[in-house]
């Protein structure tokens, strides 16, 4: 098993900091959800009008909505914050962090950006071409359930992406970013047709070097096995065109293994790298990469490779860690990275934005690197 060293540590600080100014002249186009998340925390018991005490666990709160059953309950939720949401800008919100010039296209308010989202649009040029969905985001200590309403979803289609936004337009930015991010295919319903069409119309025209395309599915557990392999193929096709990096985090790696046939029921670190090896021998992309939350595992043309990351008991945000490392990994890859050290600058990533609810600039990573917690 690769441990996490601290001379792998520093190599990747070294590297990290030394591609701060380059970072800073590359290009991402992210897209194309956009979510209003209100984070939640279940109360357990009130005590009084201001002070209560949360339920931990969701465990317990299953417990309280089974005990309801035949009866009913009233289960109480106090807001901690309303932020913008969806893997897209969050994605998106960190690479700019992180110093690239950023490209969104998504869902974030039509015809005018929500409030939530105006921040975002300081720090990247922003296009939205439909209403946002929005999210209740119950947070507990070993995990969350998301509640979502996304009936403006579907709105996300080619045809609205080329009378509301150009395909010029997208072609533009499409065809020249370092780095091309596609993400959250599963609250999408129309992203498989959009990668047809973008397959069919844009990428052949396309000149220049090789660029990179993420790609995350965001839990597909919900759609049917047909609609999964169609976006797998789809996603195969693009590497004709792009270095394609899968991300999938340790249930996605469960739901895709078992779509292609694989046997998924060894979750410890040795059947997540026989469970990668196998998917990237079925999927042939650039890199696949499985992150669960104490560490990341990654099957690139350099070899499979496993990093620790800085686990925290206590995370003071967990909504928006997958993409963070997913952010920071491809961070490693746009700055010719190895895969481990990839994997590291991820890790890295993710945990500096769960101790801190904050995205972290390059500097912070290094940092972070270099003092890492014990």
């Amino acid at each position: 098993m690769n441990m996490n060293t601290a001379e792998l540590r520093e190599q990747t600080a070294a590297l990290l900091s030394a591609g701060i100014d380059r970072a800073s002249h590359m290009t991402a186009f992210v897209g194309l959800d956009g979510f209003v998340d209100e984070i939640l925390h279940v109360v357990d018991k009130r005590e009084d009008a201001e002070k209560y005490s949360r339920l931990p666990t969701i465990a317990q709160l299953a417990e309280r909505l089974a005990a309801a059953a035949g009866k009913s309950t009233n289960i109480e939720l106090v807001s901690q914050l309303t932020k913008l949401g969806g893997n897209g800008p969050i994605m998106a919100n960190a690479l700019a962090s992180l110093g690239l010039k950023v490209t969104y296209l998504g869902i974030l308010g039509y015809p005018n950006l929500h409030p939530v989202f105006a921040d975002f649009a300081k720090r990247a040029e922003v296009y939205s071409i439909a209403e946002p969905g929005y999210t209740d985001a119950l947070e507990f200590e070993d995990g969350k359930i998301m509640l979502g309403k996304h009936q403006s979803l579907k709105q996300m289609n080619w045809d609205n992406i080329k009378t509301r936004f150009g395909q010029d337009k997208y072609a533009a930015s499409f065809g020249s970013a370092d780095l091309v991010g596609c993400v959250n295919w599963t609250m999408l319903t129309y992203m498989s047709d959009i990668w047809a069409a973008v397959l069919k119309e844009i990428c052949p025209a396309m000149k220049g070097p090789r660029r990179k395309l993420f790609v995350d599915l965001a839990d597909p557990e919900k759609r049917t096995r047909e609609d999964i392999l169609r976006a797998l193929d789809l996603i195969v096709e693009f590497q004709k065109y792009f270095d394609v990096i899968l991300g999938l985090n340790q249930k996605e790696s469960d739901e895709v293994g078992r779509t292609l046939g694989f046997n998924t029921s060894d979750h410890s670190p040795e059947g997540l790298r026989r469970l990668c090896q196998e998917l990237h021998r079925r999927l042939p992309i650039d890199t696949l990469v499985v992150h669960p939350t104490a560490y990341a595992l990654a099957s690139g043309s350099d070899g499979l490779h496993l990093v620790e990351g800085p686990f925290t008991p206590k995370p003071k945000i967990t909504t928006g860690a997958g993409d963070h490392f997913n952010t920071g990994f491809c961070l490693g890859k746009l700055l010719g990275l190895s895969t481990q050290q990839s994997l590291l600058a991820g890790v890295t990533t993710s945990g500096f934005y769960v101790r801190t609810g904050q995205s972290p600039a390059i500097s912070d990573l290094a940092i972070m690197l270099r003092n890492w917690p014990s």
